[in-house]
C-alpha cells in the first residue's frame, strides 16, 4: 500500500482551476486515511459548499489515487472551510478568474459612420440597435463618439451609472436589454465636457472594446465619431469590424463628405453594407404628400459610387425627435430599417 506521503504527492497533481494551485498546497485534502484492504479516503474541503468545480476536482483526485499501487477504491467526502480559513486563503491566493475573452463572444461588429456631424448618425445607430433587439437579437452599442456622446440620452440612461467588476467594465442596460458603453455613463454629470486630446480618445475607444463585459452578442453597433480623424481610424483599424453603415442627408455637401468616408473604408478594405439617408423627406400629416426639405435625394448616386446594394430613406418625423429627446428611442418603430438589420445579422461572423 502507498504511504500517506505518496498519496499526498499524487493529490498534489490535482489543481483548483479557480485558485491556480493544487489541493494539497491549498489545504483542501484533509483527513487522509489508508486502509489495509486497499481503500483510501479523505475529505475534500472546499472554499464554498456550492463550488462549481467540486466534482471535477473529486474525479481527478480519485483518478490520481487509483493510479497508485494496490489502491482499489477511493472514498471522498466534501467539507467546507470556515469563514476565517477562507479569508486567510484568499489573502495569500488571488482567484484565477477567466480571461475577458472567455466571457465575450461578439458575432458581428458594425460601425455606423458619417462623413460629418449633424446628420443624425447617433440616432440612426440607436434605431438600428432597437430594430435588431426587436428582431430578438442580443444587441450592444459602443459609443465611440467620445467627446460628443449622445447614446445614453437617447435611451434615458443616467450619467455615472457604470460599475467596475473584477473582470472589466459592466455595461449599462437599456429597458429592452441593449448593452451600452459610453463616456457619458462614466462621468458624474452628462453636461460635463470630455476635453481629451486625440491619443487619449483613441485609447478610450480601444479600452471600451477590450475591457467591457459584453458577454454574448449577436451584433454590436459602434457609433463612430464624425469625420475621418484618428478616432475614426482607431475604430476601423483596431476593432474587428464586419462592415460599415454610412449615414448621410440629402444635401450635396453631406454627400460629398460621405464620399470621403467611402474612400477611407475602401482603402482599409472594410465592406460598406448599407447607406441610410436620414431626414430624406417630410410627409405632410394632412395630405400625405412628401416634401424634400433638404433637397433631392442623392442616396442612389452615393450608393452606386460605393457599390452599395441596400440603401434606406428615413423621414423627418417630429414624433421620432420627441421620443429621442425623452430617452424613449426604444418606443420608435421604423419598418424601413428592418430589412437592413436582417441583412446585417446574416453577415458571416465567428459563429
Amino acid at each position: 500500500m502507498p504511504t500517506k506521503k505518496q498519496a499526498l504527492e499524487a493529490l498534489s497533481n490535482v489543481m483548483d482551476p479557480e485558485l491556480g494551485k493544487n489541493i494539497v498546497e491549498l489545504g483542501m485534502a484533509r483527513n487522509l486515511k489508508i486502509f489495509p484492504d486497499g481503500k483510501v479516503s479523505f475529505t475534500l474541503t472546499l472554499t464554498i459548499a456550492g463550488c462549481p468545480m467540486r466534482q471535477e476536482m473529486a474525479d481527478k483526485a480519485r483518478e490520481a489515487l487509483l493510479a497508485l499501487r494496490d489502491v482499489k477504491s477511493v472514498e471522498i467526502q466534501f467539507g467546507q472551510m470556515t469563514a476565517e480559513e477562507r479569508q486567510k486563503l484568499f489573502e495569500t491566493v488571488r482567484p484565477k478568474l477567466p480571461k475577458l475573452s472567455e466571457f465575450n463572444h461578439v458575432k458581428r461588429v458594425i460601425a455606423v459612420m458619417s462623413g460629418k456631424g449633424g446628420v443624425g448618425k447617433s440616432s440612426v445607430a440607436a434605431l438600428l440597435a432597437v430594430t435588431a433587439r426587436k428582431q430578438c437579437l442580443t444587441t450592444g452599442i459602443l459609443d465611440a463618439d467620445i467627446t460628443g456622446p449622445s447614446i445614453p440620452r437617447l435611451f434615458g440612461l443616467p450619467s455615472g451609472g457604470l460599475a467596475q467588476g473584477e473582470q472589466g467594465i459592466l455595461p449599462a442596460y437599456s429597458p429592452s436589454g441593449i448593452k451600452i458603453m459610453s463616456t457619458n455613463l462614466l462621468i458624474p454629470d452628462e453636461d460635463l465636457p470630455v476635453v481629451w486630446r486625440g491619443p487619449l480618445i483613441s485609447s478610450a475607444i480601444t479600452q471600451f472594446w477590450q475591457d467591457t463585459l459584453w458577454g454574448k452578442l449577436d451584433i454590436l453597433f459602434v457609433d463612430m465619431p464624425p469625420g475621418t480623424s484618428d478616432a475614426a481610424l482607431t475604430v476601423m483599424q483596431k476593432l474587428p469590424l464586419d462592415g460599415i453603415i454610412l449615414v448621410t442627408t440629402p444635401q450635396s455637401l453631406a454627400g460629398m463628405v460621405v464620399r470621403k468616408a467611402v474612400h477611407l473604408a475602401q482603402q482599409l478594405n472594410i465592406p460598406i453594407l448599407g447607406l441610410v439617408e436620414n431626414m430624406s423627406y417630410f410627409q405632410c400629416p394632412d395630405t400625405g404628400k412628401e416634401y424634400a426639405i433638404f433637397g433631392p435625394s442623392h442616396a442612389q448616386e452615393v450608393a452606386g459610387m460605393a457599390g452599395i446594394d441596400n440603401w434606406v430613406h428615413l423621414p423627418i418625423d417630429p414624433e421620432i425627435t420627441l421620443k429621442c429627446d425623452q430617452g424613449k428611442v426604444e418606443e420608435v418603430s421604423l419598418p424601413q430599417l428592418e430589412s437592413l438589420v436582417q441583412q446585417l445579422a446574416a453577415q458571416p461572423g465567428p459563429d
